[in-house]
């Protein structure tokens, strides 16, 4: 383990989640998922924490291990479809990972999501925590839309919840 990283992640606070997306971030994260879900079958999740777990840090664990298990806790894979998507911040590590289930895995390649986690960074590095999420949630949004679009009249039943998750 690294002593830098281990710092890092101690002296991180939850506040810090607080600080990236107020109330009002949280709010407009919500309602794009919700706006996103009206144009196909899927499920998008976001979660964000300050910081990982210690037993992560003991054992030097990437974030995409924590996403991976985020993905499971929050039941991302419980969709009919297997088309459930998660959005993971670890502000910490300033990692961010896509972890998506195996029916829209199928359909989008990792550079394809690895373009929208580089976009979200970019939004981040100016600042723009809740605009980055939004733009993410609206790009994973039109890959599922792609991939599970609803029929004429058709609606999308809430499966997941589209509140974020701080951890």
């Amino acid at each position: 383990m690294s002593i830098k990283r281990w710092f890092k992640h101690w002296s991180i606070t939850p506040l810090a989640v607080k600080r990236a997306f107020p109330d009002a971030a949280l709010e407009r994260i919500q309602q794009a998922i919700a706006e996103s879900e009206k144009t196909h079958s899927g499920e998008i999740r976001f979660a964000v924490e300050s910081a990982l777990p210690w037993s992560y840090l003991r054992r030097n664990a990437p974030a995409r291990q924590r996403a991976a298990m985020v993905f499971s806790k929050l039941r991302v894979w419980d969709t009919e479809h297997n088309n459930g998507v998660l959005i993971y911040v670890d502000l910490a590590d300033r990692a961010i990972e896509i972890v998506a289930d195996r029916g829209i895995a199928r359909h989008v390649t990792h550079a394809e999501w690895e373009a929208i986690c580089e976009a979200m960074r970019a939004r981040f590095r100016a600042d723009d925590y809740a605009g980055g999420v939004v733009a993410a949630v609206e790009a994973v949004g039109a890959k599922l839309a792609t991939h599970f679009p609803l029929a004429a009249g058709e609606s999308n039943p809430n499966e997941l919840s589209n509140k974020p998750a701080i951890l």
